[in-house]
Formats: structure tokens, C-alpha cells, sequence
């Protein structure tokens, strides 16, 4: 008998976490800053799209058709409850990569996304893989790629190795990968603690391990676990994808664009003096002892001149996802978090303070008149805000308007499944094509009011009534709370602060009605 998970671990659901580097739209900003263009986004494709959170965001904030497969049919049957209850153009599937990339039914892609799995599947199946990308992936359209590398795995990897052995040789016969999970760090752990030769000479390696023990179990089943894993080098990747005539664009990741944050200026020079921008890559990932790495490649990249660059940024419109107060003036690089200037960064977030839609052109002028900023100044702002999550760049106003109704459909289907859940923690953002970090408390009091409910105190009632039902305790002060009373004044309290702050910012993205 065949085995159809191909030694990938199928008995856990992977964790239903979303991937903002699988939302096309996020590429544009990254993409203008190298100077390339960004392609259209008029199809996509997510290959292993897990519990299929991130596709679902993505294709219910955009008018972006969506494919896309993940082997594991459980998984997949989820995925497609949340594309009905949003109506978005999306196809999901249970088929092998084999299967899904040999059909001849597919449209062509203008991008294609695997987030992980290159790490963690067989060569038969990263050939069958490039294959695809290059087939189906249009001239100019992008891939985003995202993998275990190297030399950060170095001193992990074997102790990786030694986990999967334990797993596979001691570990109990009908267990269950989780229990398997379990038995093996536990191991592990009473081999580190007779203090091994191994870890005298790789510290860094029980560091990493104890870190790892942190973990959720279900993560960590799908992260060290499964037959086929590798960290990749960049170089090995470049050569895995040269058959698919794509070429290196830029990081995904936005900090990594900013070498002040990442590389020491002796560093920056040795980058800077190397020709080759593939070895760049990889002295750079020795440079910062990378151990996962998220790119763009392009297929035909078009470098953009300094005047269309120009112009295409300052018309990028773009907004603030969080209230002012909540932006930490902090960011962190590769060399440990960094203060980003008061008298830069106070100025721009001032003027982002409405939470209003405000192009990179507008803000730029502003900076120069009322406070002496240069354009690098406001547009590297803007761009390290980005990374961090608390700004986004916004879709054009027509494909906001034909994206509110299925986001709203399928952010309310979230809402109930928060009820009895705690693993979902995002909305669809119609004006961004990606999403927004929400709570548990947020989702039932959207749901409350979705059923006609118009007060802070009828949508603290509803929240109450759904943990009675579960026996469930909000913690205030850091313990249970102690009382009806008190649950239900902390829940008030906790809803006047979303009709104040996250409704009014929530309904300006188009994410609830």
C-alpha cells in the first residue's frame, strides 16, 4: 500500500498561523524599494497551504484568484469551510504536488507561494515543484519562497537528527507524533543534562533546544519531525530554481533591506565589495547566522528607472493599523533591537495618527515643510513600519469596495468560530489585501453586534454568557476572575475599548460593516 503522506506528519493539523509574505499585495513595497517592478495580482497559487489560513485572508481581502493544494485532507476540508463562508475566488485542493501540478486545467500564475515546504519535502517532489514554477509561473510574475537555511541550522541540525531517530527507533508504537514529540525532547533533555561533548562545543545548540521545548507541540511535530528536512543554502536554492528561470529579487522579510539594522559597517563593506549577488547572499547569511530565509524571485525581473521608482513610490497610498500610542520606537535587526530616531520617526507617525489613507508623495512633502525630513528619511519610515506590522500599503479603492463584502462574510464566520476556539487571531483587511491581528474578546463582541446587539454592555453580555458556557475565566491582575461580577465589568471594560479604538479603525479597513 502506498503511503500518501510521504513522510510528512499527517496525524496533527498544522497551527492555523497567516503568513503576510503570502499576501501578493505586500510584495509591491518591497519590490519598489530594490528599484524592480511589481507584477499584477490577478492569480495566485499557494502550494502546502496548511489549515489554508492564509490563502483564505489573502483571496477574501482581493479580487486575486486563488489555487492552490495541501495533501493533507483534513486540512484541506477546512480550508474549503472557510472559502464557502467567504465566497472569494478561490480553489482548494487535496491533491498531491505530483497531482495538482500536472494538471492541465490551471491558469497561469502571476505568483506562486510555499511557505516551509521546500524544507521539508522529498527531491522528487521539489523537482516536480520547479517544474511548475517553471510552467505556470507568468513572465514577470513572482515567486515567494521561504525555507530552512544554512549556517544557522548548523549546530541545530543534529540535535534535529537525533529527535527524529528517537521518534522513529524508542518511540511508542501507536502514540501518536504528539506523545512521539513529547518522549523525544524529554530525552534529549536527560542527554543534555549529563553535559555532553556536543554541547561543550555547540552552546548555542541547547540554547536553541530549550527554546524549542517552549513550543507548541503540533508546531514542532511539523517543524523537526517529518522524513525529508533540510536547511538549504542560498547558493543550493539558487541552483534548485535556475531551471525555472527565476531570478533573485529581494527579502520578503522588510528589515533585511536595511543593513544598519542587520550588518556592522565592516560588514556592509564586505557585502558591498562582492560582485556576485548570489555569494553576497550567502556571506551575508554567515554574516547574521541566518536560519530562515523568505524570498522574492522574478521571472524576468524589469529594473525600474530612478524617476519611475520615484514616482511610483510617492503614489503608494498607505495607512496605520494601530493607534499612534501603540508603535514602539523600537525595532529589531540581526544586531539586537535598535532605536529608531524620535526626531524622524515621532514626526512621520504624527502625521499617520488619523489612521487615515495618505499617499508616500503627501507624507514626504509634510515631512519637508513642517519638519525638515528628508525623502530617504520618510520613505525608510515608512518602510521599517511596514516591516513591523504596524503599517500597511493600501489596494486601489475599486478592488477595496469589490473585496468588503466576501472579507466581512468570512471575518463573521471567524468570529463564531471563536467562540469555542482560541487558534484563530485575524481579520481580513480589504483595504490591504492581508490582515490584521484581533483577540478572542474583539471577535465576540463583532459577533454580537453582527446579531443586533448596539451597546458595550449587551456585547460584554454575550461575551460572558459564551464563557459560562465553557466554564471559562478571563484573567484580571494576572488571576482567574473571581466572580460573575467581576468577569463581566472586565469584558464592559474591555469593549468600550473596542468601540473607542478597534471599531472605528476596523470598519475605516473594510473589515467589519
Amino acid at each position: 500500500m502506498s503511503d500518501w503522506t510521504a513522510g510528512y506528519v499527517a496525524d496533527v493539523g498544522y497551527t492555523f498561523g497567516i503568513y503576510a509574505e503570502l499576501n501578493p499585495q505586500r510584495l509591491k513595497l518591497a519590490f519598489l524599494m530594490a528599484g524592480l517592478m511589481p507584477p499584477p495580482n490577478g492569480t495566485a497559487c499557494e502550494l502546502g497551504f496548511g489549515q489554508g489560513m492564509s490563502a483564505n485572508i489573502h483571496a477574501a481581502a482581493s479580487v486575486t484568484e486563488w489555487h492552490g493544494t495541501d495533501f493533507n485532507p483534513s486540512q484541506a476540508a477546512f480550508a474549503r469551510e472557510l472559502a464557502a463562508a467567504s465566497g472569494a475566488n478561490l480553489h482548494l485542493n487535496d491533491q498531491s504536488f505530483a497531482e495538482f501540478c500536472s494538471r492541465s486545467d490551471l491558469p497561469d500564475f502571476d505568483f506562486i507561494g510555499l511557505h516551509g515546504i521546500f524544507s521539508w519535502i522529498s527531491d522528487e517532489n521539489r523537482h516536480v515543484i520547479v517544474d511548475f514554477v517553471r510552467r505556470k509561473l507568468k513572465v514577470g510574475g513572482v515567486l515567494y519562497i521561504s525555507y530552512n537555511t544554512q549556517p544557522g541550522w548548523a549546530g541545530m541540525a543534529p540535535v534535529r537528527e537525533l529527535l527524529t531517530e528517537h521518534a522513529n527507533v524508542m518511540g511508542a508504537a501507536g502514540s501518536g507524533s504528539l506523545a512521539r514529540v513529547e518522549q523525544s525532547f524529554d530525552f534529549v533533555s536527560r542527554l543534555f543534562a549529563t553535559n555532553p561533548m556536543f554541547v561543550r562545543a555547540n552552546p548555542n545548540a541547547q540554547a536553541r533546544f530549550e527554546k524549542a521545548k517552549e513550543q507548541n507541540r503540533a508546531y514542532l511535530a511539523h517543524e523537526y519531525f517529518n522524513r525529508d528536512w533540510v536547511p538549504i543554502g542560498f547558493a543550493n536554492m539558487a541552483r534548485w530554481l535556475e531551471p525555472a528561470k527565476v531570478t533573485y529579487a529581494c527579502s520578503a522579510h522588510y528589515l533585511d533591506h536595511i543593513d544598519a539594522v542587520n550588518l556592522t559597517a565592516e560588514q556592509q563593506k564586505l557585502v558591498a565589495e562582492i560582485a556576485d549577488p548570489h555569494f553576497a547572499q550567502t556571506v551575508r547569511d554567515f554574516i547574521v547566522n541566518q536560519t530562515f530565509r523568505r524570498d522574492y524571485w522574478v521571472r524576468g525581473a524589469r529594473r525600474l528607472s530612478a524617476l519611475e521608482q520615484d514616482e511610483r513610490l510617492q503614489a503608494c497610498r498607505v495607512t496605520l493599523l494601530t493607534s499612534r500610542e501603540r508603535v514602539s520606537l523600537k525595532t529589531t535587526g540581526s544586531l539586537g533591537e535598535v532605536t529608531l530616531q524620535e526626531s524622524v520617526y515621532g514626526p512621520v507617525l504624527d502625521m499617520l495618527a488619523d489612521q487615515g489613507f495618505h499617499t508616500l508623495g503627501d507624507l514626504i512633502a509634510r515631512g519637508a515643510c513642517d519638519h525638515g525630513l528628508s525623502k530617504p528619511q520618510v520613505v525608510q519610515a515608512i518602510f521599517i513600519l511596514a516591516g513591523s506590522g504596524k503599517l500597511a500599503v493600501l489596494q486601489d479603492d475599486d478592488v477595496i469596495a469589490r473585496a468588503t463584502p466576501q472579507a466581512q462574510k468570512l471575518n463573521l464566520h471567524l468570529c463564531t468560530l471563536a467562540r469555542s476556539s482560541t487558534d484563530f487571531h485575524e481579520f481580513a483587511l480589504p483595504a490591504t489585501g492581508g490582515s490584521v491581528t484581533v483577540d478572542r474578546f474583539q471577535q465576540l463582541f463583532t459577533l454580537a453586534r453582527s446579531q443586533g446587539s448596539d451597546s458595550v454592555e449587551g456585547w460584554a453580555a454575550f461575551a460572558a454568557s459564551v464563557l459560562a458556557r465553557q466554564g471559562q475565566r478571563l484573567l484580571v491582575d494576572g488571576k482567574p476572575a473571581e466572580s460573575d461580577e467581576v468577569q463581566l465589568r472586565e469584558l464592559t471594560r474591555r469593549a468600550v475599548q473596542y468601540r473607542d479604538e478597534g471599531l472605528p479603525m476596523l470598519r475605516k479597513l473594510g473589515a467589519v460593516a
